[in-house]
């Protein structure tokens, strides 16, 4: 009996937080089906759905350009960051290193810093080797940034794997890289899904480091230009909703493509720890 009562308990505490989740994407949707500079007020349903916001939010906006460069960003920062925290992450995880506490320290240290804290001297550093107000200067920030969770993201991961797989395979003669290519990534994949997908999502929506770093509208990502959209029509409530909806929509689509590899690291990662 109690075990029902637990289960039901359960159920309704994820429809609650499912509601409070879903109600906030729904009201920003039916925003956007409203005509041009109406008043919206609550979850009210349009008299007549039409596309007209988003036509004109994509237009006014700019954001086949927003979109190209926030894209750009993201499938340079996902892969270099996954790549260099895998490795990282496997040494740290798998190999008794001299000082590997201190160097985990380090990365764990770099978890608490805020990008407030540090976006005014990384102007300046970016300014200084003549990659500021670049795409690339954004990317190499970005990946900076990400880099102190996604090693020990992958650290983790590594650590909890069953040490006799490398011992054994050191035995049959491996190297490390034989090891890492071969015996662990493909137990890591549903890892690396979740922090492909969660670097991805962080980089897409990185809003106040490219609004200091970049000045050249033409180079802004979509957070950024979403930004400035709101300064110019900050009345227009439907309109913005559309451009909101254009900005959110890319995220969705990729958090349904993976969703059941990055519940599944989630999962794992939950199990390990």
């Amino acid at each position: 009996m109690s075990s029902k009562v637990e289960r039901w308990c359960g159920l309704l505490v994820l429809l609650v937080l499912a509601v409070l989740i879903v109600i906030p994407f729904l009201s920003i949707f039916l925003a956007s089906m409203q005509p041009a500079g109406s008043a919206v007020t609550g979850l009210s349903l349009p008299e007549e759905w039409n596309l007209d916001n988003y036509r004109q939010a994509w237009t006014a906006a700019g954001f086949s350009t927003l979109l190209r460069n926030s894209l750009v960003v993201a499938l340079l920062v996902v892969p270099v960051s996954v790549v260099l925290a895998t490795l990282a992450g496997y040494a740290l995880g798998t190999m008794n290193l001299r000082g590997e506490n201190a160097i985990l320290l380090f990365f764990v240290a770099g978890l608490t810093i805020p990008v407030e804290f540090i976006v005014i001297p990384l102007y300046f550093n970016l300014q200084a080797v003549g990659l500021g107000n670049s795409l690339i200067g954004v990317v190499l920030a970005e990946i900076a940034l990400f880099m102190p969770f996604s090693v020990y993201w992958m650290r983790n991961h590594f650590r909890a794997m069953p040490r006799e797989l490398v011992d054994a395979a050191r035995v049959d003669g491996a190297s490390s890289a034989v090891i890492l290519r071969a015996v662990l990534l493909p137990l890591a994949r549903p890892a690396l899904t979740t922090l492909a997908v969660l670097v991805f999502m962080w980089s897409w929506n990185q809003f106040m480091l490219v609004l200091i770093l970049i000045q050249d509208p033409d180079s802004r990502t979509a957070p950024a230009g979403l930004g400035f959209f709101v300064g110019q029509h900050g009345l227009d409530v439907p309109l913005l909703s559309a451009g909101t909806v254009i900005v959110i929509l890319p995220i969705l689509l990729v958090y349904l493509i993976f969703q059941r590899s990055f519940i599944a690291g989630l999962l794992q990662g939950g199990l390990k720890g």
